[in-house]
C-alpha cells in the first residue's frame, strides 16, 4: 500500500497486559479493544524501558533507552524528537490528553497539542512549583465543579480513604471524568478538522492511573465480577529487596494518587480495587471505540495505522506492592495492538518487543529515515511475517527518586526464560527462573545452584550497559536506508 498512512498512537497510563478480553482476561468487557486484537496485530510480550510515566515516555518518543536520555524520573526535562521529523515529512501532528513532556506545556513537536495531565495532581501554586492548570482543569472551572483529589476525598471522610485504597467512584458528571473528556475531545476535533494532510494523532488517556474512579455506570457492570486476586507471602516478602521494603513504606506513609497503600490488605479491598481498575479500563475502551467510529467517518481508516498500548502497568497488589517502580512483569508487561485494513495481516506474537519499537514502526511506515543511535528494533519484519523475532531480550531501568527512594539505580534484563535485577552497590539483587516460575516468587539471587546463572546474567547486563553507553556518546545520525514498509 503506496502512500503516508494516517497514524493514531493510543496511549493509556499504567495500564496491565491482562486487561483485554481478546487476550485471555475472561473477567474483562473491552469490545472495542477485542476489535483491535482480531483485526489487528497483537504483541502479548511488549516491555517497556522504565517503570515510571515520564522515563518510560521520553524512550518511546527518543528511541532510546532512559540511560542514553539521562531521563529515569517524572522531574527530569525532555521533549520528543521524532514528532517534529514526521511534521517535516507533511504530517499534521496534534496532541490529545497525557504526554508528560516537561514542561507540561512544551510543543514537542507538536502543531496542536490540547493537555490533559495526571488525575490527582497537585493544583495548589503555593504547595507545588510545578503546578499547572490543563484543559480538563479549565473546563472543570469553567462548569463550576471542584475536581476530586486526594484532599478532598480525606478530607470528606478519613476512614473510608484509608480503607479505598485508591478507589473511588466517579461523582461528578460522567463527561467530565478525565478519560472522558479526553476522548470526547479526541472525537470534537477529528469531527472539526478538514483533512488536507496526513495525521499524525497522539491521544493520551490518563486513566486507569490512580485514583481508580470509574463512573458508576462502568462500574456496575463490575459488581460480581470474578476478577483474580494477588497472592503473596511472607516468605516472598522478605525474600525481596530491602529497597523493596522502603517503597513499600513510602506508599504506605504517603498515599501517592490517592492511594492509602496497606502492608496486608483485607482481600474483600483488594477485590473492590480490582474491580474499579477494571472498570476504569472499559471506560477507556468505550471511547477507543467512538474513536474508532469517529475516524472511520471521516475517512481516516482508508489507510491507517492504529496503535494502542500504555506508558507502563500497575501491580495492583501482586508482590505486596501498588502502582509501579518495580521491575516485576506485573509492572513492565503492556498492552500493544496494531490495527491497519491492509497494511499487514491480523496475527498474534509473543515474541520479546519493547515500547521503544514503536518508534521505528512509526517512522518506516510513514517514509522517514531512523536513526542509526537508536537501540529500538522496528516491529515491521514481525508484522510483514519475514522474521519471528526481532531480540532476545528486554530491559528496563529505574533511577531514584521521592517515591523509590531505596536504591540508586536499578537495571533490569529478562529474557524467555531468565530475569536479573541488578542494584547498583548493593550486594543484593533479584534473579527469577520463568520457566519454573513465571509469577516471579522465588528470588534466586542469593540460591547456590543459580549461581552460575547469576554471573553469567550479570556478564551480559554489564556488556549491554556499556555497549549502550558507548553508543549514547555517538554522534546521532540519521540513517540513509529505504525504510520497510508496512
Amino acid at each position: 500500500m503506496a502512500g503516508k498512512p494516517n497514524i493514531i498512537l493510543i496511549i493509556t497510563d499504567q495500564q496491565r497486559a491482562d486487561t483485554i478480553h481478546a487476550l485471555g482476561a475472561s473477567w474483562m468487557k473491552t469490545p472495542a479493544l477485542d476489535r483491535l486484537v482480531r483485526e489487528g496485530f497483537a504483541f502479548t510480550n511488549c516491555f517497556v524501558t522504565s517503570p515510571v510515566c515520564v522515563a518510560s515516555r521520553a524512550s518511546l518518543f527518543t528511541g532510546k533507552y532512559p540511560h542514553a536520555d539521562a531521563v529515569f524520573t517524572n522531574f527530569h526535562p525532555w521533549q520528543p524528537t521524532w514528532v517534529r521529523w514526521l511534521a517535516d515529512a507533511g504530517y499534521h501532528c496534534v496532541n490529545i490528553g497525557k504526554m508528560h513532556i516537561n514542561p507540561y506545556d512544551a510543543p514537542g513537536g507538536f502543531h496542536q497539542r490540547f493537555v490533559v495531565e495526571n488525575k490527582d495532581r497537585p493544583l495548589f501554586l503555593e504547595e507545588h512549583d510545578r503546578a499547572f492548570h490543563d484543559e480538563w482543569d479549565k473546563a472543570l472551572h469553567a462548569r463550576k465543579l471542584v475536581k476530586p483529589s486526594r484532599y478532598t476525598r480525606f478530607t470528606a471522610d478519613p476512614d473510608a480513604y484509608r480503607a479505598a485504597l485508591g478507589s473511588f467512584a466517579w461523582d461528578l458528571d460522567e463527561d467530565m471524568h478525565s478519560d472522558n473528556f479526553v476522548g470526547d475531545n479526541a472525537i470534537w476535533w477529528l469531527e472539526e478538522r478538514k483533512a488536507t494532510s496526513p495525521l499524525f494523532l497522539q491521544i493520551g488517556f490518563p486513566g486507569p492511573h490512580p485514583p481508580y474512579d470509574p463512573t458508576p455506570r462502568h462500574l456496575a457492570a463490575y459488581e460480581n465480577a470474578d476478577v483474580p486476586l494477588p497472592e503473596f507471602s511472607p516468605s516472598e516478602i522478605a525474600a525481596q529487596p530491602p529497597s523493596h521494603a522502603e517503597l513499600r513504606r513510602n506508599m504506605i506513609r504517603n498515599n501517592y494518587d490517592s492511594v492509602a497503600w496497606q502492608e496486608r490488605p483485607p482481600r474483600e479491598a483488594l477485590l473492590r480495587m480490582r474491580r474499579h481498575y477494571a472498570a476504569n479500563v472499559s471506560m477507556i475502551d468505550e471511547k477507543v471505540g467512538e474513536l474508532m467510529e469517529a475516524l472511520g467517518r471521516k475517512g481516516y481508516l482508508d489507510d491507517a495505522i492504529v496503535i494502542f498500548t500504555s506508558d507502563h502497568a500497575d501491580t495492583l497488589g501482586d508482590h505486596g506492592h501498588i502502582q509501579k517502580w518495580t521491575m516485576y512483569d506485573a509492572t513492565l508487561r503492556v498492552p500493544l495492538v496494531l490495527w491497519s485494513k491492509g497494511r499487514f495481516k491480523p496475527g498474534r506474537s509473543d515474541a520479546l518487543v519493547q515500547l521503544i519499537d514503536i518508534a521505528p514502526t512509526i517512522l518506516e511506515a510513514a517514509g522517514v529515515p531512523v536513526p542509526a543511535d537508536w537501540e529500538a528494533c522496528s516491529l515491521a519484519p514481525i508484522l510483514a511475517g519475514t522474521k519471528a523475532a526481532t531480540r532476545d531480550k528486554v530491559y528496563a531501568e529505574l533511577a531514584r527518586d521521592h517515591i523509590q527512594s531505596g536504591a540508586e539505580y536499578i537495571v533490569m534484563q529478562r529474557d524467555a526464560r531468565w530475569k536479573i535485577v541488578y542494584y547498583l552497590g548493593e550486594p543484593y539483587g533479584e534473579l527469577y527462573d520463568l520457566q519454573s516460575d513465571p509469577g516471579e516468587k522465588r528470588n534466586l539471587w542469593n540460591d547456590r545452584a543459580s549461581a552460575e546463572t547469576r554471573e553469567r546474567l550479570l556478564r551480559e547486563l554489564f556488556e549491554w550497559s556499556m555497549r549502550g553507553a558507548l553508543r549514547a556518546r555517538m554522534p546521532s545520525q540519521r540513517r540513509p536506508q529505504q525504510p520497510m514498509l508496512i
